[in-house]
């Protein structure tokens, strides 16, 4: 992987040249972020500073589109790749044959993988407070879950682990 600095530059470079969603491949590229199930990218309306919107598209079992805002790399770079990964596990879930078909399940492991990195460990940290913030849309999705239900009871020692990682982020 090419020093952070360099990524970041070659990114910028993409970004003056209104090139997202090359910049978006390139970030596949060199954060080990690839799928085959992954058809491409596609650009939405312009995120604004306190929301930004990412979307995997496309039927169970097929290709998925991700869809990014047009202006993604405006905006702080470890955030967007931890949003970036967040959409990966999208594209994973929905084109196995195992998919979790609870959508609170599929929020649940997502934003797991953005506090944890176990599937994309080359992606860093996000700052503490979006680190929190993750942390506590994880736990409302663990929250939505039937109480004591079959899924709770599977990511239990998940939602121990978030409890954990939130109190050292207080």
């Amino acid at each position: 992987m090419k020093p952070y600095s360099e990524i970041l530059e070659k990114i910028e470079t993409f970004h003056e040249l209104g090139e997202t969603i090359k910049a978006a491949e390139f970030v596949l590229k060199e954060y080990g972020l690839e799928n085959p199930n992954l058809l491409g990218f596609e650009l939405r309306e312009k995120a604004k500073p306190d929301y930004v919107l990412m979307t995997t598209e496309g039927n169970f079992g097929e290709k998925q589109i991700i869809r990014i805002p047009e202006n993604t790399f405006e905006f702080e770079f470890t955030l967007m790749l931890n949003l970036i990964a967040h959409e990966m596990v999208h594209v994973i879930q929905k084109s196995s044959k195992n998919c979790p078909q609870d959508r609170n399940e599929r929020e649940w492991q997502a934003y797991y993988e953005m506090l944890f990195h176990k599937i994309f460990p080359q992606i860093p940290d996000a700052k503490t407070h979006q680190r929190k913030f993750f942390a506590n849309k994880a736990l409302e999705y663990y929250n939505r879950m039937e109480k004591d239900g079959e899924l709770q009871k599977k990511y239990a020692s998940q939602k121990a682990q978030i409890e954990q990682l939130l109190a050292t982020l207080e």
